[in-house]
């Protein structure tokens, strides 16, 4: 069986911030439960098992997110641990992730999270007006918080990067923001677009243009270059993903080839799904105590899910970027805001500088 990679919501769509772009309350919003509570152990066992059976002794990837997973609390997390290793009985190579507001992140969670070698994101979009979007249920602006905890993280040495939500105001203060994290240490960057919620034209500084976006890549990938020759990289997952693809490597970002992969997503009462941004009852594989991961492979939602994805927009058949673009990545970005026009900006702008990285190994 091929690796696994599984991403498990414990608290379901429960958080303790009120992040005026949320887009998992977006998707719950879009089903006919909002929430299904925090997960029970006999339901993760179950998970466990099944995950581990349908491994069959190739690697697995648990990669938790919510809402907030950390409210499931510690002794959750403890459990899921001590269960995986007793039921790798085929010894699978286990990896952990984790993302969070890191709110809830102690002295005692970063000691589990660095002796468990989980991997955290960590939400933060940037200096203190870049996070204003970022709120606390009383509408304070989480920063400082949220600062603490990624200094309590490198003081225990927990490996963790830092999640940006790209929104129209932090793209068009992009540079100061790339700076700020480059001043704190921060070496490693993930930039998400802010998503419209599901059917909305909605217009704000929430959610970019593609002349903001277009203005942010070329700006970012400038900065993100002269770092890399000056021997002061910092990692950028989108491009070092594009990289990647120049160089003819695997990448591993989802949604960087084009079309949707295989991948499983599990809510806090078992329901399986293909994808994060789709755990809505139209795309409902199953519950993981009524059935396994194989029989969900092969179901014709889940197969769907994979052809949806497929096909290839005439507009995009004879561009010249199109073996970079893959037709916009992601296709929940796509029904969000169509960015064509930014990457052929940043394309036609930038892909003369991908050549300092053609010497570079694949393992970057």
């Amino acid at each position: 069986m091929p690796p696994l990679s599984l991403m498990i919501k414990p608290a379901s769509s429960l958080c303790n911030l009120s992040c005026e772009y949320c887009f998992y309350r977006d998707v719950s919003e879009h089903r006919e439960h909002l929430g299904f509570g925090i997960m029970q152990k006999d339901v993760a066992e179950i998970l466990i098992q099944k995950a581990l059976d349908y491994a069959a002794g190739e690697q697995v990837s648990f990669a938790f997110q919510g809402g907030e997973p950390t409210l499931a609390g510690l002794d959750f997390f403890r459990f899921f641990t001590d269960t995986v290793n007793r039921l790798n009985t085929k010894k699978s190579k286990i990896f952990y992730g984790m993302q969070t507001n890191g709110t809830v992140i102690d002295g005692e969670w970063a000691d589990f999270l660095r002796e468990n070698n989980f991997l955290v994101g960590l939400s933060l979009d940037g200096d203190f007006d870049g996070n204003k979007f970022r709120k606390r249920p009383t509408g304070d602006n989480s920063f400082y918080k949220i600062l603490s905890t990624a200094q309590l993280l490198t003081k225990r040495n927990v490996d963790f990067n830092i999640l940006t939500v790209l929104t129209g105001y932090c793209a068009e203060n992009g540079e100061r923001i790339y700076k700020f994290f480059r001043s704190k240490g921060f070496r490693y960057l993930q930039f998400i677009p802010c998503l419209r919620p599901f059917d909305s034209a909605e217009q704000s500084e929430l959610y970019m243009t593609s002349e903001q976006y277009a203005d942010f890549l070329i700006k970012a990938f400038n900065l993100y270059v002269k770092d890399y020759v000056r021997h002061d990289y910092m990692s950028i997952r989108q491009f070092d993903n594009w990289v990647r693809l120049y160089l003819g490597h695997p990448t591993e970002q989802c949604g960087i080839q084009g079309h949707c992969t295989h991948q499983f997503v599990a809510e806090a009462n078992g329901n399986i799904y293909p994808c994060d941004f789709y755990c809505t009852d139209d795309y409902f594989l199953g519950n993981i105590t009524e059935t396994d991961f194989l029989t969900m492979e092969k179901s014709d939602t889940a197969k769907n899910f994979i052809r949806e994805s497929l096909k290839v927009p005439d507009r995009c058949k004879q561009c010249n970027i199109y073996s970079m673009c893959r037709a916009g990545g992601c296709k929940r970005t796509q029904q969000s805001e169509d960015y064509c026009k930014a990457y052929k900006r940043f394309f036609n702008a930038c892909l003369p500088l991908f050549r300092v990285f053609i010497h570079e190994t694949p393992n970057r």
